[in-house]
């Protein structure tokens, strides 16, 4: 893990947030580089799975001109909802490192609402939970605060 793919996540969320949706940023990363970024673009696009993660994900297969991503690592500001848990599952990403905790939609970790990931599906990635927690969830909560 290296936090500097995290504070890439992180500039990532505050483009989201400039435009008007939930903070959250995402990095895929292939042998020590990014080859791939995503942030909400769901209010920007009015499409609902236009989350962070979904267009990292479909930037790198694209980028790698794959749907496996068997070596990728996934860095993410907020934890994933079950849509992107299932795009994690199904792109194979190895390892998915996340920030903020989700207490509504989070899907990767047993803290959350459930923890999708650890249900034995075709492929199982590790998952590192709580890096710069506290970075992305003051992003998020100054997001929702400033939205009140």
């Amino acid at each position: 893990m290296d936090k500097k793919f995290m504070q890439k996540a992180i500039s990532l969320a505050k483009k989201a947030a400039a435009n008007g949706d939930v903070p959250v940023g995402a990095v895929v990363v292939l042998n020590g580089k990014i080859i791939a970024t995503g942030y909400n673009k769901r209010e920007k696009n009015s499409l609902a799975t236009a989350h962070a993660e979904v267009l990292a994900i479909n930037a790198a297969c694209k980028k790698l001109n794959t749907w496996h991503l068997d070596d990728c690592e996934l860095y993410v500001t907020l934890e994933p909802c079950p849509m992107c848990a299932g795009a994690i599952i199904n792109s194979r990403i190895k390892t998915v490192i996340f920030g903020a905790f989700d207490s509504k939609a989070g899907s990767c970790s047993n803290d959350s609402v459930v923890n999708l990931l650890s249900y034995g599906y075709n492929h199982t990635p590790e998952v590192y939970a709580g890096i710069m927690e506290n970075d992305c969830a003051t992003l998020l909560r100054d997001f929702f605060k400033d939205k009140r």
